[in-house]
């Protein structure tokens, strides 16, 4: 029998019981859901590739399975950039927000924030504009890897991938600025 056939006749057999397997370990029905949708769909993908023959196919996708939720678990809470490029030898994080969102005026104030402002703009300028993409609108607006993949037909991995480069560049390029705002 075709692999890819042998998948679909285990996706109808046991659909519940995959559904079953993944709600115990995941927050709720919704998120089992997309994740069975999410690992056959890859599955169907992988089988077209396979040259030798798998003896257990139902092992085959209960790993592919477990692998996702493992997966979905690392990627709970997104990282965000002031999770990862400001904290100090003692964990305490140091967030440009903190500097940015002081409500109290003085020039000394707005001459921070606007330094802040334009290193970091400046920062994002330097970007690839796939990187630059990713993160902006994730880390500013505030939009979900599932969304911005849905936009974009980008995979969530990829995008995930390009915020990380994004995240990795700009803590370099701007470790001077905030060691000078630490002073």
């Amino acid at each position: 029998m075709e692999l890819g056939l042998q998948i679909e006749n285990l996706f109808r057999r046991d659909r519940n019981k995959l559904v079953g397997y993944i709600r115990e370990r995941v927050r709720s029905k919704e998120e089992a859901e997309d994740i069975l949708q999410d690992v056959f769909a890859n599955v169907l993908t992988a089988a077209t590739e396979v040259t030798e023959p798998i003896e257990n196919v139902g092992a085959w996708v209960y790993t592919a399975v477990r692998n996702r939720i493992i997966d979905s678990y690392r990627k709970k809470r997104p990282q965000t950039f002031t999770d990862t490029i400001y904290s100090d030898d003692d964990g305490d994080i140091a967030a440009f927000e903190n500097f940015l969102s002081d409500l109290s005026f003085s020039p000394e104030r707005s001459l921070l924030s606007r330094t802040i402002r334009e290193a970091v703009n400046a920062a994002l300028d330097e970007l690839p504009p796939e990187q630059k993409y990713a993160f902006v609108k994730n880390e500013f607006e505030g939009i979900s890897f599932r969304e911005m993949a849905e936009e974009t037909g980008e995979n969530i991995n990829t995008l995930l991938a390009r915020k990380r480069y994004a995240v990795l560049y700009l803590r370099k390029r701007l470790k001077d600025l905030y060691e000078s705002l630490q002073d």
